[in-house]
């Protein structure tokens, strides 16, 4: 539950490749602000950064390109063969990642945005579910999810299922989530269901709204 007076926090979640994207553009036509968690990833570890050196502290100047900038495949190279080396890495960039979000929160809280959605990968891992009133996972099949990143991330067949089983599974997404969005074949489905979906959120909002004023 978040804490933002007059403000509903959305958050937005599932699996790697399960096509988080294609909700969250629903959701930004139908009026939702959208907080990008990759994007704020990114930002918190660019060049010079207080977060980048703690990584570079840790993991060594192996995860640096030529220019100090970050080596993304260099680290991911690293963390996503050892648990213990990607816990390491949240616990360092967490904290710097939900500073910025909550940042984001509060400008579009104060531009007058009374619906945000918090597109997260993460967002259970990083406890930004704090910051939501809603929870939405995006979920898709295996063979899907694999061939997506594959085709995204140009990785191998190994690297994907190296990626995929780091995170939380099917199951842990299903009963810490309000919705369900399954994202496979049928993309006019998966729009019909966002469209709807973002609909009753803001008509919970609207009621409670007037529930209050009441």
């Amino acid at each position: 539950m978040n804490s933002f007076s007059g403000v509903m926090v959305v958050g937005l979640t599932g699996q790697t490749g399960a096509g988080k994207s294609t909700v969250s553009k629903i959701f930004a036509e139908n009026g939702f602000a959208v907080i990008n968690a990759d994007y704020v990833a990114r930002l918190v570890v660019e060049k010079g950064t207080p977060c980048l050196n703690e990584i570079v502290d840790f993991f060594g100047r192996e995860v640096l390109s030529v220019d100090n900038t970050l080596n993304r495949k260099a680290l991911a190279g690293i963390v996503f063969s050892d648990k213990s080396k990607l816990e390491m890495l949240n616990t360092i960039i967490y904290p710097y990642i939900t500073g910025e979000i909550l940042r984001q929160i509060r400008y579009h809280s104060d531009s007058g945005h009374k619906f945000i959605l918090l597109d997260a990968p993460t967002l259970f891992e990083s406890r930004a579910d704090d910051f939501c009133e809603i929870i939405i996972s995006v979920l898709a099949d295996a063979d899907i999810r694999e061939k997506r990143i594959i085709e995204r991330d140009g990785l191998t067949h190994e690297q994907a299922i190296h990626r995929m089983n780091s995170q939380l599974d099917e199951n842990f997404f299903i009963t810490h989530s309000d919705y369900i969005i399954h994202n496979n074949e049928d993309i006019d489905k998966v729009n019909m269901i966002s469209k709807e979906v973002s609909d009753k959120i803001k008509d919970y909002y609207n009621t409670q709204d007037l529930i209050c004023c009441n």
